[in-house]
């Protein structure tokens, strides 16, 4: 018998007017059960110089977020090496590999997401959404971004809010962190 995959979340991160706030909704799904509605799937890392985010299974994603930590600890002033050290470890560590989580990571300059592939992907805008209702939030992202004088946490709490009315797997319950961003 097959077991349930784990489904979890919806994760936004934007930059605007020398902030970037990051989100995330707080629904872990195990099958068609919703298993646990107020999860916190944003953290601060570095002394809250970083913030990260996570989508997939929780589990591995927690290993993930701890690996980045310690690489953050060996590269404390260069959060993309850190990634890209990361990215590098998990692509090519046969344990890791089988990992089934992506991560995005934000400071002060930069976004990025980290992928099991060895990706390390920035976005050109500055705004990147992760997991399930990831692509419903970015859009709703860029359209309050450029039509709209909302705010970046305010763009977060609203854009993850439209991607939760539309997506099973991500519900209300928004965390958002902010940090001074750098341009």
């Amino acid at each position: 018998m097959a077991h349930p995959r784990i489904r979890s979340t919806t994760i936004l991160t934007v930059r605007k007017d020398g902030v970037v706030a990051m989100g995330g909704d707080g629904q872990v799904s195990l099958g068609d059960t919703v298993m646990k509605s107020d999860a916190k799937k944003v953290r601060l890392l570095g002394d809250g110089r970083v913030m990260t985010g996570f989508a997939g299974s929780a589990a591995d994603a927690f290993a993930l977020l701890e690996r980045f930590e310690a690489k953050l600890k060996d590269h404390p002033q260069n959060m993309p090496r850190a990634a890209t050290e990361l990215a590098k470890d998990w692509r090519m560590d046969r344990a890791l590999r089988r990992l089934e989580a992506l991560i995005a990571v934000a400071d002060a300059k930069d976004t990025l997401l980290i992928s099991g592939n060895g990706d390390v992907i920035q976005p050109s805008d500055g705004i990147l959404g992760i997991g399930s209702g990831g692509n419903y939030a970015t859009a709703a992202a860029r359209a309050l971004a450029r039509h709209s004088s909302l705010s970046a946490e305010e763009i977060v709490r609203a854009a993850l809010g439209i991607a939760a009315d539309i997506c099973v797997y991500s519900n209300q319950n928004i965390v958002v962190e902010t940090i001074g961003a750098k341009n």
